[in-house]
């Protein structure tokens, strides 16, 4: 059954605190526990299940490490992304009426415990357009994050250090907002991202995005993170769908009016963090 999305006003409660907001800022991201209910997550988990053609009973069928699904905008997916305390957070972290709602969860990477290599475990960050090229490493980047207000990770089953958590560099965003100063509009590709693969962030230190089934990170979309192989005991569910910005991202906008996405690039071009 597909979703139905309501229009949203601002949201006068804030879902955020202040040190969550600074934290966002300074390292990139900020992680809300219990942003979905736990049943959404069993519902989705159901779906997926019967998409992937593996037996959660059986790991016997579970011959990949990883296996990649399909768009969804079934009701469990698209409704877990529009929950109140979630459209609080991106009016805060990106500015009330500057965002998109979520109506889908995009493909989705169903990791399976695994001896073998995923073969998807590089640093990386997403890109926010080009996606037209061919070759996704032509795809791009630019300082303003054309087409890509925030990089989300919605957890759909429990996650522990063991389960293939996303590896997260803890301010790796500013490291980025850096690099594609001198690019202008036009952005750097992910291959010129990815020249020297990420060094300008390797000395940050690593976080591991971990949780409850229900649990979402919100991060900055420069935030630079890598996949993992599993080591755990039971397939990990977990989604990386981008928040879809209304509008541009300015950094010419008066302090009281920049959001924290915003204020993080600034700050980083300035030599502020």
């Amino acid at each position: 059954m597909k979703a139905t999305i309501m229009p949203h006003a601002p949201h006068s409660r804030r879902a955020l605190s202040d040190a969550q907001v600074q934290q966002f800022i300074r390292d990139g991201y900020i992680r809300i526990d219990n942003a979905f209910p736990r049943q959404m997550a069993e519902e989705a988990q159901s779906i997926l299940w019967r998409d992937s053609g593996c037996s959660p009973d059986d790991s016997k069928t579970w011959t990949r490490p990883v296996i990649r699904l399909g768009m969804y905008g079934d009701r469990p997916f698209v409704d877990s992304a529009n929950m109140p305390v979630l459209y609080g957070a991106f009016d805060q972290l990106v500015g009330a009426g500057r965002w998109l709602p979520c109506r889908s969860m995009g493909t989705f990477p169903v990791r399976f415990p695994s001896v073998n290599d995923p073969g998807d475990a590089g640093w990386h960050v997403d890109a926010s357009f080009g996606w037209d090229a061919p070759d996704f490493m032509d795809w791009r980047v630019n300082l303003t994050s054309r087409d890509r207000a925030l990089l989300m990770l919605f957890l759909f089953s429990d996650i522990g250090e063991n389960d293939a958590p996303t590896r997260i560099r803890r301010g790796s965003h500013l490291d980025i907002a850096r690099q594609l100063a001198p690019a202008g509009d036009a952005g750097l590709t992910l291959r010129e991202l990815a020249a020297d693969g990420f060094a300008g962030s390797a000395a940050r230190p690593e976080a591991l995005a971990v949780g409850d089934a229900g649990t979402v990170y919100l991060c900055h979309p420069f935030l630079v993170h890598a996949a993992q192989p599993h080591r755990g005991t039971r397939p990990r569910f977990m989604a990386q769908p981008p928040l879809l910005p209304k509008e541009p991202l300015s950094l010419t906008r008066p302090d009281d009016e920049t959001s924290p996405v915003e204020r993080a690039i600034r700050d980083a071009m300035a030599g502020r963090l």
